[in-house]
């Protein structure tokens, strides 16, 4: 237990620099990983404590004042995802659950100038704000819950390391698979060579028309915007082709080096137990990106549109890992043993 000085937070954001008593979480002892898989009614369900099988970085720590604990981490996702008319927006909630129960989130809930209302939102993985991710592109939210934003480099390694394969590494919440960012460099031919995939999004050219001003430098979200056939990806860092474990074929995400990292779109209709916080049902939405309160579409003012997928956030018992299955329903076990794609089985 050190006393040291740090930054007040507010959520993730910095307000000013006080005294801070830290403790790290390594000195105090985690519980071990839980998570439980099932299939019931057409939904894969995901139950954990959030705690990753790899050892995480210490908390807290610069950037980020807040302690790792255990949580009630209860997804659902579509055994037979489909994909919607248009893309919905991924705002105010969880993109994805890693196959070891951890949540990714794609934003920060950081501004410039600490205001929400002025639409200009920090990336976290920028290098321009410390928040305190660690060594595998993670930190922690004031509850303790710890959380992907790129990579997820432990899991990575325990699933067998990356680039010789492509790597399966979650479910996004619309139901469709999240892989690294190595995949067939021809999407649609399995037997092509493997490459490190890249965005279709761009840092704008020219100057910010306000709020923080400045050139545009890939500081906030709003920095970016999408260029069809500039990478490899779509506007939701995805491609649909055959997949180690979907051979038919599938849209599937890829985790990017550079933004988005993780999408801010989803392909398909997420399922709402991934929702944290915000407005109801998300409408559809255009490419991350635009504008200071842009809404849906394209362009300078066409951001995603505002508001996260409907309904509340889905719960499970308290740290035990979820309840047996019920009549009807199938245990799966962990989701970093081989994956079974249900539709496929």
């Amino acid at each position: 237990m050190d006393a040291a000085l740090g930054w007040e937070f507010f959520g993730h954001r910095m307000k000013r620099f006080v005294p801070l008593l830290i403790v790290s979480s390594l000195a105090l002892a985690l519980p071990a990983p839980r998570l439980s898989v099932t299939e019931s009614n057409g939904y894969r369900v995901i139950t954990s404590n959030g705690l990753p099988d790899h050892k995480p970085g210490t908390f807290p720590r610069k950037g980020n004042p807040n302690t790792i604990a255990a949580q009630n981490h209860t997804f659902r996702v579509p055994l037979k995802p489909v994909v919607a008319e248009r893309p919905v927006s991924s705002q105010h909630a969880s993109f994805a659950v890693a196959l070891n129960g951890v949540p990714f989130e794609p934003g920060t809930a950081e501004f410039w100038n600490f205001d929400p209302d002025a639409g200009w939102k920090y990336e976290a993985m920028s290098g321009r704000i410390d928040l305190g991710l660690d060594e595998h592109n993670a930190h922690v939210q004031p509850n303790g819950s710890y959380h992907y934003h790129g990579l997820p480099a432990g899991l990575i390694a325990k699933l067998g390391g990356d680039g010789k394969t492509m790597r399966l590494v979650g479910y996004a919440a619309d139901g469709f698979p999240v892989y690294t960012s190595f995949g067939y460099s021809d999407p649609a031919d399995p037997k092509s060579p493997l490459k490190k995939l890249r965005s279709s999004y761009q840092v704008k050219q020219g100057t910010r028309p306000g709020g923080p001003g400045g050139k545009y430098d890939g500081t906030f979200t709003e920095d970016y915007e999408y260029v069809a056939g500039s990478g490899d990806l779509d506007e939701c860092n995805g491609v649909y082709g055959p997949t180690p474990q979907y051979p038919a074929g599938i849209f599937h995400y890829h985790i990017t080096a550079e933004f988005p990292q993780l999408s801010r779109l989803y392909k398909g209709t997420p399922d709402s137990s991934f929702q944290k916080r915000g407005p109801g049902p998300g409408g559809p939405g255009g490419p991350p990106g635009g504008g200071p309160k842009g809404g849906p579409g394209r362009g300078r003012r066409g951001g995603p549109g505002l508001g996260g997928p409907g309904g509340p956030e889905g719960g499970g018992p308290r740290g035990s890992g979820g309840p047996p299955p019920r009549r009807g329903e199938r245990e799966l076990g962990p989701l970093d043993a081989p994956p079974f794609p249900p539709a496929e089985r």
